[in-house]
Formats: C-alpha cells, sequence, structure tokens
C-alpha cells in the first residue's frame, strides 16, 4: 500500500511539473509576440515619382535615391508608419536620363527656383486606416493623401497623386517647361508639362 502511495505521490508531481512547464512555456512564447515588434529602415525605403510631358500624358518616372529618417518601430505596420518624419535631400533627385542632361534641368529650372530648395521635408499619419503625407516644399505644407497595400505584414507601398499647384509651384512648372520646351512636345506640336505627380513610397519592414 505505502508503495502504491508512493508511485501515487511521485506521478501527481510529474504531471504538476510537466503543468508549469507548460506554462511557463505559454508565458514566454506569449511574451515574445507582444514584444515583437516592425521596423522601417531608410536603407529599406524608395520614394519614386512619375511626372508628365506632352498632350498625350507621356509619363517620365524618377526617384530620389535617399531618404533621410531614424529607425521607426511599432507593434504593428500602422504603428510604425505612424508619425514618421522624414527628410529627402533633393540633390539625390534621379532620372537615368541616357543624356545625362534632365536631373541638373529638373534641379535648376523647377527646384532650383523654389524656396527652401535643399530638402523635401514631411511626415506620416496612419490613424484609423486612414494614411496621410504632409510634405513640406516651396515653404507650403499640404497634406497628400496615401493609398496603403500591406503585403504580409512586410511589404508596405503608399502610393498617391500631388498637385503643385497645392504647393505654388505653378512657376516652377512653368520654368521647367520653359527649359524642357521641345522635349515637351507632342506629336501636335504642343509643349506641355502635367501639374500633377503620381508618387509612390516602397519599405520593407523588418521584424526586430
Amino acid at each position: 500500500m505505502k508503495k502504491i502511495s508512493l508511485i501515487l505521490f511521485a506521478l501527481t508531481l510529474s504531471i504538476i511539473a510537466c503543468k508549469n512547464k507548460e506554462k511557463d512555456t505559454k508565458t514566454t512564447e506569449t511574451k515574445a509576440v507582444e514584444t515583437e515588434k516592425f521596423v522601417i529602415k531608410p536603407e529599406a525605403t524608395s520614394v519614386k515619382w512619375t511626372a508628365y510631358k506632352t498632350t498625350d500624358k507621356v509619363g517620365v518616372g524618377g526617384e530620389f535615391t535617399t531618404v533621410k529618417f531614424e529607425s521607426k518601430t511599432g507593434a504593428s505596420p500602422q504603428e510604425a508608419l505612424n508619425g514618421l518624419n522624414f527628410s529627402i535631400p533633393v540633390s539625390s533627385l534621379f532620372t537615368n536620363d541616357a543624356t545625362n542632361t534632365r536631373d541638373a534641368k529638373i534641379k535648376a529650372s523647377f527646384f532650383g527656383v523654389m524656396l527652401d530648395t535643399d530638402f523635401l521635408k514631411g511626415s506620416i499619419s496612419y490613424v484609423n486606416d486612414a494614411c496621410v503625407a504632409s510634405l513640406t516644399m516651396n515653404g507650403v505644407t499640404h497634406d497628400i493623401p496615401l493609398d496603403v497595400k500591406i503585403e504580409e505584414d512586410r511589404r508596405v507601398t503608399l502610393t498617391g497623386v500631388m498637385n503643385l499647384k497645392d504647393w505654388n509651384a505653378l512657376d516652377a512648372l512653368a520654368s521647367l517647361n520653359k527649359a524642357c520646351f521641345d522635349l515637351h512636345k507632342g506629336a501636335d506640336g504642343v509643349s506641355k508639362t502635367w501639374e500633377d505627380v503620381a508618387i509612390e513610397v516602397s519599405t520593407y519592414l523588418r521584424k526586430n
């Protein structure tokens, strides 16, 4: 009888120990999930744009190869993006132009006639599934509503359209069109540079 009691006691202790171990494992796993953060890194972020020329609205693509901001973290992609302040050097503009003349014209004839031409600055707000970029250019701050696409919580793409008149930049646009007058002519012989510019921001979120 004593022997049976000892066996039962040992078995009970084993069960309790297993349950405690299982509980500790679950607690550790829960804490790991709770502390997991999404991190946005500047080197994983790109800012591309498409401007348009001729009356047929032919797209001209380019990008800013440098985006400056401190690494931002959050418990979700939305939280990581919300409150992100950024700065973009205009000097990093790049259009991959074969003639190697377009970039200089845009910098001098467009950005060069604006106020505060060294940097584009702003911040991103992402609240209640609505994302907005507040952009300062030519001494004017204006919002750009952004559509958001998140793939498997990792690859994030933000797209929007800015109208240059919202930043008082139509004189700069006219200056650029003058510098590129013949290059912006279509089949109809009309030279035109459009006011709207499509923006695409892409970033890859690393889990920390």
